[in-house]
């Protein structure tokens, strides 16, 4: 704005009632809500859909077999609900799994595939790549439908609380912890607005909205990815792929979630 301008265009907002800042503020969460708007309208994750939709049927591995007897929690190859109830106990495991997880799971033993070896694979290469798209898909079928992530086993109430753990822990060269971003209602870093995880409807703009497109780096990222990233941006060792703190940050903040209808998977920036 000139300089000129700026006495005149302030004592006409100050008359509407309206700050300097006020205005600032409001100026950007529309134009961020209008980007992304925008961006939603041929979401590239739609792409990711379609390769993880074909790969669930293709037979691969080893064993030559599709993921198709794969059991995600509602029975052998049923998908659509599944991702809402996500993580989850399973018997046949012994353990709380969330989606990546349990695709691994279902990747060894029904493909042959090694599951510790892919875990090991950088994002957006190779099998972690297939994984990513696999995701996208699964989570695509539970679009629209509420989360309702149980907590009638007793593993599943150990890793929620485990989670809750995690989530306040502070500590690193700054100090962070997932709560320092998102333990607190109403703020934002630069533009962009940090959801409160604790409970919705932080949780369903948050939670819920992963896996998701990331306009900036240009891949999909599953809730694995984002966790990890999570950790580099609070100066942590990166964390193992589908270990058990990440599964129960899942748990933690699946449960909060609760009742909040399922995006994924979204646009971010």
């Amino acid at each position: 704005m000139p300089t000129t301008l700026r006495p005149l265009a302030l004592a006409l907002l100050a008359s509407a009632g309206l700050s300097g800042a006020a205005l600032a503020q409001k100026s950007a969460a529309d134009s961020i809500a209008e980007y992304r708007a925008m961006l939603a309208d041929g979401n590239p994750a739609e792409l990711f859909e379609a390769k993880g939709e074909d790969l669930w049927s293709q037979a691969r591995g080893p064993k030559n077999a599709s993921l198709q007897k794969c059991d995600l929690g509602l029975g052998p190859g049923v998908v659509k609900g599944a991702w809402v109830q996500l993580p989850r106990w399973f018997a046949d495991t012994g353990k709380v799994q969330d989606l990546e997880s349990r695709l691994l799971s279902c990747m060894q033993t029904l493909q042959g595939l090694d599951a510790a070896e892919i875990a090991k694979t950088p994002f957006g290469k190779g099998e972690m790549n297939n994984l990513e798209a696999l995701a996208a898909w699964i989570s695509a079928e539970s679009k629209g439908h509420k989360f309702q992530l149980p907590q009638s086993h007793p593993q599943e109430k150990r890793m929620y609380d485990m989670g809750k753990r995690a989530f306040h822990y502070r500590a690193g060269p700054m100090d962070f912890a997932c709560a320092t971003c998102h333990g607190q209602t109403d703020i934002r870093i630069r533009l962009q607005d940090l959801p409160d995880l604790r409970s919705n409807p932080g949780d369903g703009i948050g939670f819920a909205a992963w896996p998701a497109y990331r306009v900036s780096s240009g891949q999909m990222w599953s809730m694995q990815h984002r966790l990890n990233d999570c950790y580099r941006q609070q100066r942590f060792p990166y964390p193992g792929y589908a270990s058990d703190v990440t599964i129960a940050l899942g748990v933690y903040m699946g449960v909060n979630a609760q009742g909040a209808v399922a995006a994924a998977p979204a646009i971010k920036r």
